[in-house]
């Protein structure tokens, strides 16, 4: 921006630059004075490019941008997904997971090359980050290793950084506080390690994880965040299983359902859980 002069910035310059700003930054309010200071435009003439930035962003479904009032207001950009959308993509990645041969021995499902898609994550990421942009949660805490990538992108649609729990404790992340959880798919005792300056007494965490099946890791999880004194606000997988029906932790919410496991074709029936069904 140093080579040009403010004076001759176009409109559409000046809405190219903020989409990019504020797409870039999502939950984050930016102040019109940056704005302001970058363009060399009056706020009333920013307001109006607000206006047609957000007119512009529900009218195609891309998002949305709120105007946040008050002495640290701004404007503020949230990758929020309508619910027939969101019920469309959700139902595409079913059908992918549905098919024959992915049905892993002891009833895992085989989904790692999902998770690595960063287009697929992303979208997983912003329906569960928009289920909870109301409650606030200061960090994304998820267990290692094959939930990090769509915490990661919830993690990124709230604006908030990424916490994740060992299975031990690493020389290079300092004291640790470690805890004993029952994993509620082995029915074995598993140890969960977390640094001791990864979060801080009194912030609300959201939980995500890839797959669910009798919730014990979630449960762990949930018993960390007490060792801190951190309100857990939620807990979102991608996955969880029909069986058991009692799960050691019943308040999750999943993206899709997994039930009536094909033994023979190693499948599984894969449907969008009904909360996103109901709505």
């Amino acid at each position: 921006m140093q080579n040009i002069r403010r004076e001759n910035i176009r409109r559409n310059e000046r809405l190219a630059a903020m989409t990019r700003i504020l797409t870039s930054s999502p939950n984050q309010v930016i102040r019109l004075s940056r704005f302001a200071e970058l363009f060399g435009a009056a706020k009333s003439t920013l307001s109006e490019d607000i206006d047609i930035l957000a007119d512009t962003m529900a009218t195609f479904q891309l998002g949305c941008l709120d105007t946040v009032t008050g002495a640290a207001g701004g404007v503020r950009y949230r990758p929020a997904i309508t619910q027939a959308a969101a019920l469309d993509f959700v139902q595409s990645v079913a059908n992918r997971l549905a098919e024959p041969g992915r049905v892993l021995p002891g009833g895992f499902l085989y989904m790692a090359d999902i998770l690595s898609m960063p287009d697929l994550v992303e979208k997983m990421g912003a329906i569960m980050a928009g289920q909870f942009y109301h409650d606030e949660p200061d960090f994304v805490l998820t267990m290692e290793t094959k939930g990090i990538p769509v915490a990661l992108m919830a993690a990124k649609a709230l604006g908030v950084p990424l916490v994740i729990g060992r299975r031990s404790s690493k020389v290079y992340e300092g004291p640790a506080v470690n805890i004993n959880y029952l994993s509620g798919s082995a029915g074995r005792i598993e140890t969960m390690s977390l640094s001791r300056r990864a979060v801080r007494e009194g912030q609300r965490a959201l939980i995500v994880d890839d797959f669910m099946k009798a919730g014990g890791t979630a449960k762990g999880m949930m018993d960390m965040m007490r060792e801190f004194s951190v309100t857990v606000v939620g807990v979102c997988v991608v996955i969880a299983t029909m069986e058991p029906e009692r799960k050691r932790l019943e308040s999750a919410k999943a993206l899709m359902v997994m039930d009536e496991v094909d033994d023979e074709h190693e499948s599984a029936l894969i449907r969008p859980a009904d909360w996103l069904l109901n709505q």
